[in-house]
Order: C-alpha cells, then sequence, then structure tokens
C-alpha cells in the first residue's frame, strides 16, 4: 500500500513545514491565538526536532524496531502535550489558536496510531 511506504516521509514533512512555520511567524501568530510567542517557538523547535528524528528513519533502507517504537511514542506525547497546551490555555487563547493545538493533536495523535498498526511494515523501505 502507497501510504505505507510513505508514511514516514509524510511525518517528517508535516513536522518541518509546521515547525518552520511556527518559528517564522511566532510573533504574528502569538497575536492571532493569543498565546505567548515563547510558547510558539518551544511548538516549532520540537516540530523541527521531531522532523529530524523522523527524517533519519525515512531515509533509512532498513529500521530497528526500538526507533520506530520511539517514533509513535513520540507521536502520542506530543497529541497530549498540545491538548494539554490547549487545556490550560482554554480561557485566554482564541478559537484559531485551540483550532491549531486540537488539528495538530489529532494529525500526530493519528499519525501515532497509523505507524503503530503498520510498524512491521515500517521496518524496511520497500
Amino acid at each position: 500500500m502507497q501510504i505505507i511506504k510513505n508514511l514516514l516521509w509524510v511525518d517528517c514533512t508535516a513536522g518541518a513545514v509546521a515547525g518552520l512555520l511556527v518559528v517564522l511567524f511566532s510573533g504574528w501568530l502569538s497575536g492571532l491565538y493569543a498565546i505567548p510567542e515563547n510558547l510558539l517557538l518551544l511548538i516549532g523547535a520540537t516540530n523541527l526536532v521531531y522532523a529530524c528524528y523522523s527524517f533519519s528513519l525515512a531515509r533509512r533502507a532498513k529500521r530497528e524496531k526500538v526507533l520506530i517504537n520511539i517514533l509513535i511514542s513520540a507521536n502520542a506525547l506530543w497529541a497530549f502535550v498540545c491538548m494539554g497546551i490547549a487545556t490550560q490555555y482554554l480561557g485566554t487563547m482564541t478559537l484559531l489558536g485551540s483550532v491549531h493545538l486540537a488539528g495538530e493533536a489529532i494529525f500526530v495523535g493519528g499519525l501515532a496510531a497509523l505507524e503503530l498498526r503498520w510498524r512491521n511494515q515500517l521496518l524496511t523501505a520497500t
């Protein structure tokens, strides 16, 4: 199935694009979302670090199961972190900020679920 073959590439590309955009536009997004710019910089930097890790896996022909498990765990953890941030700023953050964080949580949580489901197929880049 084509999606399984490209799942890690989707994962690293999404992380890199999201991270880059959040870092580049953190000042503007801070006002738009009504959350601190430093928090947005942390979110963006985390996405960029994560993208580097998932890229390192995507480009390998063979992957160790423990490395895929780390990726799955990181995605699941980040989904909970995003929901925690959204909950913490619920009273002050704008609807757009809430949608962004909830959307990111759903996206990375979905990636974690797909990667868990297809973990064995992700061990090789066939």
